[in-house]
């Protein structure tokens, strides 16, 4: 499994916990919006996150 910006942005969009997170990555940390979406990557779905599942569905519609 491999990110994907267009993938991670339409799993955000999805579910208000994780566009809730990012704003506040971009507000607390500074962080720019594609460094922000990363860290969510990493830390929700990547290596059996609590996203991952909804991600690989959205993986394999895409």
């Amino acid at each position: 499994m491999k990110y994907n910006k267009s993938i991670m942005l339409k799993l955000i969009n999805e579910h208000r916990t994780l566009h809730d997170e990012l704003k506040k990555l971009k507000s607390e940390m500074g962080l720019e919006k594609n460094f922000a979406v990363k860290a969510l990557y990493h830390s929700y779905v990547a290596e059996e996150g609590p996203y991952m599942k909804e991600y690989q569905d959205l993986e394999r519609l895409s």
